[in-house]
């Protein structure tokens, strides 16, 4: 560069830096761009995977899950098939035992309204199969001890187990506690309703209380009428019951064991 003054050559590497930065920033855009096509390519190519990924997978989800509604749509009548079945063998079932039970020309007969409470019982009572005691006796002992106990060794005779508080009852123990221990293990409860019973005594009282919430509480009266019960109390009335001047112990116990003792 002989000849060139210094300004000169300062100018001329200024010209020569500034073209290189030119070349340099037009290769980066170059690169720049080339690795924007390529990362939009490969974004492309791997959304339009994806989307294949999920339309295959959706179509496997929407196959399973119209096998599964077929299925369910299947067994749903199969189901109700089955509900309708049942109901009807349950009923001819329960006509046939009530039309063996009234035309029986042996054993104890019954009226219309101890067959309605019978076909209840044995519903009810086989729907607590774990309780200790087929049924609870309740009674007065003043008029209806000797009843009660004949009761309860008829029911004994036939296989039922009866909670009756002269064998179950331990001495020196909470009688109160017991009873109620009792009520809870039945199954069943019998109100044996005498005119002791019906004048509001505690323990009858408290037992029959607990006896309402039972939907198998099963009447037997000695002595008293269903109008002289009515006075006494207006749920009672709505239950049928049995009637020692109707029936003798021994068949009220065959009756009453024929309702909750199991069937199978």
């Amino acid at each position: 560069m002989a000849g060139l003054s210094r300004a000169q050559i300062e100018a001329k590497l200024r010209a020569a830096q500034r073209e290189a930065e030119r070349k340099y920033k037009a290769e980066v855009d170059r690169v720049n761009r080339e690795n924007k096509r390529r990362v939009d390519e490969h974004n492309r190519r791997a959304a339009q995977h994806n989307q294949q990924v999920v339309q295959a997978q959706q179509r496997r989800v929407d196959a399973y899950n119209a096998e599964v509604a077929r299925v369910n749509s299947h067994n749903q009548r199969v189901n109700t098939n089955n509900q309708r079945v049942n109901d009807r063998n349950r009923a001819m079932v329960a006509e046939i035992n009530r039309q063996l039970r009234s035309v029986a020309t042996t054993g104890p007969r019954y009226t219309s309204s101890e067959l309605e409470l019978v076909d209840r019982l044995q519903e009810r009572a086989a729907e607590h199969p774990e309780r200790e005691y087929d049924a609870f006796l309740s009674y007065a002992r003043i008029d209806g001890g000797e009843v009660g106990i004949a009761l309860r060794e008829e029911l004994d005779q036939l296989g039922a187990s009866v909670w009756f508080d002269e064998v179950a009852i331990t001495p020196g123990k909470s009688q109160a506690l017991q009873m109620d221990k009792g009520l809870r293990s039945a199954r069943c409860g019998i109100a044996l309703l005498t005119p002791a019973y019906l004048t509001g005594r505690f323990w009858t009282e408290r037992e029959l209380g607990a006896l309402l919430h039972k939907e198998t509480l099963i009447p037997v009266l000695h002595n008293v009428t269903f109008a002289q019960v009515a006075e006494y109390s207006g749920i009672l009335p709505d239950l049928a019951g049995f009637e020692t001047a109707r029936d003798s112990v021994q068949d009220i116990a065959a009756k009453i064991a024929a309702a909750i003792l199991p069937t199978s």
